[in-house]
């Protein structure tokens, strides 16, 4: 890990640079360049044409969280005395969260097909069950779970209904928990003072590693898909996984979380069943127009030795919130480790600091860097003032916010402490930061988005339900509408990365929150625009490559635009907003600048 250190605040340090300007460099007054200022350096990325004052995008992509397990109750929080205390702003625009109708007389209450005791309405969850079990988030459950957009059979096809006496909190129909502004206080302070969406969605249904495919390509068909060493070819009769589905085209498409195929750690795993994607990623467009970028894993260094004395693989750290350890590195969320062109299977270190970002000269070698970093080597980068254009921010799986693993409040202090250290850089000025999720965890939410991406899968097996009063099997990974179902008036088949009509895409899934954190963020606002994951992959495309787009059937030529959470002509810039890192709370004065994350 690395030290922490304290810099000087940016008025501080730039009113000394004036000074000593203004005192000149020398004693010999003959030279006119002594008492002349030089001209302030332009880095590449700030030379860049873009088609909006952004420079700086950076991409904080969490884990397992619905917009109602989060946001359901914004602005209202209940306030309870000895936790973090929330108070709207006046004028806070409202959200499409839970009515009070949702509150009372929930569609879930009335669904007698729920087990018994977990047919219930939404309940608040206290800062201290921050530590929840996670639910089951697979594709076909969560289209279950949305019961053709009724919205009612949560706990009985995603809910965890295990009840413990000890570790993670769990109760019958936990599933319809959430929490308020008094445990995700930060995320409800940025959304007060900055942006966000309460129309965004998953590309698909499903699990980690299909969202974090779609958000660097909108894409997760072209799955090559490894087992015990060999390669399987695309079957309707064969499936090696449940998590693919044969898409027709004599390949498959990705609906659930495979390892990346031939990632060091993968192979440490002895994972049998592994993955590859052969479409395009965002990187690749970047790579081409000789743009800076960077994937930032948390655990992604193997050669750190953390507190604990863990390392390589098997770096862990340690929460008092979960009162245990969990893995830093988990390798099913490494988007750009599924490509070939962007993969850094050994995880090898980049040759300088200066070189993160760029194209290394190791790129050439048979263990390339490709962009692919450690989530300490962005600060550390940032700080030397090799600041990437586009960063994607993985946070170690302790802080990612995905239940089993992390919680809100160890999600929290990794957030605040990005967000309070990009603040105090000199190009805040033309920052974006994006802080949005990879999947729903199953967690209930009321808002159904009509499939515009069809499938009809009805052959993949699939377990529905959480727990043993409802684990059972189930034919057919679309079910939206009917067994090999997933379909609307308006909606298109999935289209693969051959151009073909493929099963395995329907979309879009569940509802995610989704907030914009710039200067140049509308304050206190909230955008009903639908938007997916791929939005991200299009803002990328408009701002820095003049609208190209990936093609192979994305769904970046299709997905909203975010657009409309800026504002690009301000009177005055959206003013910064330091956060306390623990309790989520405003800071009345700028903290340490520090060159790691808060973990």
């Amino acid at each position: 890990m690395l030290q922490r250190k304290t810099l000087l605040p940016i008025s501080l340090a730039v009113t000394l640079f004036a000074t000593l300007a203004a005192c000149g460099s020398s004693g010999n007054n003959n030279n006119s360049s002594s008492t002349t200022p030089p001209a302030a350096a332009v880095s590449a990325e700030d030379a860049l044409q873009t088609s909006t004052p952004i420079k700086h995008v950076v991409v904080i992509f969490g884990e397992n969280e619905s917009f109602d397990h989060y946001f359901g109750t914004y602005p209202n929080a209940a306030n309870p005395e000895g936790e973090p205390v929330f108070n709207a702003a006046a004028g806070t625009p409202t959200v499409n969260g839970l009515t009070p109708a949702l509150l009372t007389a929930n569609p879930t209450v009335a669904a007698t097909t729920n087990p018994s005791g977990t047919n219930i309405n939404p309940f608040r969850l206290d800062r201290t069950q921050a530590n929840t079990e996670g639910q089951n988030h697979g594709y076909t459950a969560e289209q279950l779970a949305a019961d053709g957009g009724k919205m009612d059979l949560y706990p009985l096809n995603t809910g965890n209904n295990t009840v413990t006496t000890s570790g993670a909190f769990g109760k019958q129909g936990l599933v319809m928990g959430y929490f308020d502004g008094n445990t995700v206080t930060a995320l409800w302070n940025y959304a007060q003072n900055f942006a966000m969406s309460d129309n965004a969605y998953t590309d698909t249904y499903g699990p980690s590693t299909p969202g974090a495919i779609a958000v660097v390509s909108g894409q997760h068909n072209g799955t090559v898909v490894t087992s015990n060493g060999a390669v399987v070819p695309g079957s309707a009769t064969a499936n090696p996984s449940s998590n693919v589905v044969f898409d027709l085209q004599g390949g498959w498409t990705l609906i659930g979380d495979l390892d990346p195929t031939g990632d060091v750690c993968t192979i440490a795993a002895k994972s049998a069943t592994t993955g590859a994607m052969t479409s395009k990623n965002i990187g690749d467009l970047l790579n081409s127009a000789n743009i800076s970028w960077g994937g930032f894993m948390g655990g992604f260094n193997l050669s750190t030795v953390n507190p604990n004395g863990t390392t390589g693989c098997a770096r862990s750290t340690f929460s008092s919130v979960l009162n245990a350890n969990s893995a830093d590195y988990v390798q099913h969320h490494a988007w750009f480790q599924y490509y070939t062109s962007t993969a850094n299977l050994a995880h090898t270190r980049p040759s300088s600091v200066a070189a993160i970002g760029h194209t290394d000269p190791l790129d050439n070698t048979a263990t390339p860097v490709h962009h692919q970093y450690d989530v300490n080597d962005f600060f550390t980068a940032v700080a030397a003032g090799n600041y990437p254009a586009v960063s994607f921010l993985k946070a170690p799986s302790v802080s990612d916010a995905h239940p089993g693993n992390s919680d809100p409040l160890d999600e929290q202090a990794f957030v605040t402490s990005v967000v309070n250290f990009l603040e105090q850089q000199p190009d805040w000025k033309n920052t974006a930061i994006i802080v949005t999720y990879d999947d729903s965890d199953g967690w209930y939410d009321h808002q159904f988005a009509t499939p515009t991406t069809s499938s009809f899968d009805s052959t993949t097996g699939e377990s529905a339900g959480n727990s043993s009063d409802n684990d059972r099997s189930v034919t057919g990974a679309d079910q939206i509408n009917g067994v090999g179902q997933c379909n609307a008036a308006d909606a298109v088949q999935g289209v693969g990365i051959n151009g073909g009509a493929v099963n395995g895409r329907c979309g879009p899934g569940t509802r995610i929150p989704f907030l914009v954190i710039s200067p140049y963020a509308k304050p206190n606002y909230v955008d009903h625009t639908q938007i997916t994951q791929a939005s991200v992959v299009r803002f990328i495309e408009d701002n820095w490559l003049g609208s190209a787009r990936i093609g192979q059937g994305s769904n970046d030529a299709n997905a909203g635009s975010i657009m409309s959470l800026f504002n690009f002509t301000p009177t005055t810039p959206t003013p910064a907003l330091y956060l306390d890192t623990n309790q989520g709370t405003k800071l009345t004065t700028i903290p340490p600048l520090t060159t790691q994350p808060a973990l």
